[in-house]
């Protein structure tokens, strides 16, 4: 009867036969009891996380909802908002007679939008399913938003599948959305409603809410480079020399003299910006971009990643350096890259090195994909490794070994801790 995450129900199943046996199931198993149907590997993985966390299945966990103030916040903030009316399309023909409700969250799971049924929304405000709540496992147990957030993976629950007994006249189906350019997690769609009235085409709409989003996304991102470009031409015709014309967030709307991927380090006025090909520049304020020019003739970048204390990334170019602090898991990141060498790691080795598995691969992709913004092109992808252009050395403490750095044996990255045995 189960199929996979996201087709938990097979076409022509008795709706109303299978929520008793998921709540006999459920309450068999919540009480301490042995069950005869056992719930599905997504369910039950879910189920065991929820119980760790000390939440109880027969009450309502805390609906504490976000002010108003926050959710505008929130809304101005999130990608999303540039997508949210050709979702709210999607549903909005449909969702009065299909008595269901369709709920947008950011990447932490808090609901931001709400479009459906006027009916459903007012059961769904019984459940605090509205805005400014926060929908992860740990706050109201194995929902659709949550656990989807959790298994980075579509989800589909029905019925007594849900932790709390209050959602089990629901289901919920549920989808992360992604930034396509970089693969980025930006938050989650789901559809959710009474529970007999699921129907075999709602995992199918919420496919068709993604693939919207994530297309209608790249559609403004390449929107906004070519106003960009647009607006630079002018002043680029009276330019020469090598030369980059990007966005606040680095990505290039145009390259002359140098050969680069599509995204730089986010330029900012108060410091310089390490290019491999330009060396060290200073970002050029645009109306609606950043001019990145060299600053020098230098074009060889020197890197050097200090982990005597708090982990340091000091960046040179022949002239200055500048120094930024690095969270632990940034620098256990450049570590790794930098004993991997020119060979680099794909995303599967670094989720092994970083975490013990390759389970992690969309954290990994998030990570490195933050490192980027904040480091540019220091850091390459596919596969992830120190660019050409860069001269990494590492400082690792008083001692000068590997072995007796502090940063390395305290880490729990299986990857980092094996460092150790080695030279470098």
């Amino acid at each position: 009867m189960i199929v996979g995450n996201y087709s938990a129900i097979r076409p022509g199943t008795d709706l109303s036969k299978y929520a008793r046996e998921l709540l006999q199931m459920h309450d068999a198993i919540m009480g301490g009891s042995r069950s005869s149907m056992r719930p599905r590997d997504l369910v039950a993985r879910s189920w065991a996380r929820v119980l760790g966390l000390g939440l109880n299945p027969s009450g309502i966990s805390t609906r504490d909802l976000l002010g108003i103030d926050e959710v505008e916040r929130r809304r101005r903030e999130s990608p999303l908002s540039d997508v949210i009316d050709e979702l709210k399309q999607v549903v909005s023909s449909v969702a009065e007679a299909s008595h269901f409700l369709m709920v947008v969250t950011d990447s932490d799971g808090v609901l931001l939008w709400r479009e459906g049924s006027s009916s459903v929304r007012r059961r769904a405000d019984t459940i605090g399913l509205m805005e400014g709540a926060l929908w992860t496992e740990s706050m109201v147990g194995t929902n659709a938003i949550g656990t989807a957030l959790a298994e980075a993976a579509p989800v589909l629950l029905f019925s007594a599948e849900h932790f709390e007994q209050n959602q089990h006249p629901w289901y919920c189906t549920a989808s992360p959305i992604h930034d396509p350019r970089t693969g980025d997690l930006l938050g989650v769609v789901d559809v959710s409603g009474p529970a007999l009235t699921l129907h075999p085409a709602i995992s199918a709409l919420v496919e068709t809410g993604v693939r919207l989003a994530e297309s209608q996304l790249r559609r403004h991102h390449e929107d906004r480079l070519e106003r960009l470009r647009r607006a630079a031409a002018p002043l680029i015709a009276t330019l020469s020399g090598p030369m980059l014309l990007v966005d606040d967030n680095g990505w290039v709307a145009h390259n002359s003299g140098i050969a680069v991927r599509e995204r730089i380090a986010a330029p900012r006025a108060d410091r310089p910006l390490a290019v491999p090909g330009l060396g060290l520049c200073l970002p050029e304020p645009l109306a609606d971009g950043w001019l990145i020019r060299p600053s020098g003739t230098a074009q060889s970048i020197k890197a050097e990643l200090n982990l005597t204390h708090v982990p340091t990334l000091e960046v040179s170019a022949g002239g200055e350096p500048w120094r930024s602090t690095l969270t632990t898991r940034h620098a256990e990141i450049l570590l790794l890259l930098h004993s991997s060498g020119p060979t680099g790691l794909n995303a599967d080795q670094l989720s092994r090195s970083l975490y013990g598995d390759t389970a992690h691969v969309v954290t990994v992709r998030a990570e490195v994909s933050r490192l980027r913004r904040a480091f540019g092109a220091l850091v390459e992808t596919q596969p992830y490794r120190i660019a050409s252009g860069v001269l990494m050395t590492v400082v690792l403490g008083p001692t000068g070994d590997v072995a007796g750095c502090a940063f390395v044996r305290s880490s729990k990255s299986p990857g980092v801790r094996a460092l150790a045995s080695l030279r470098m």
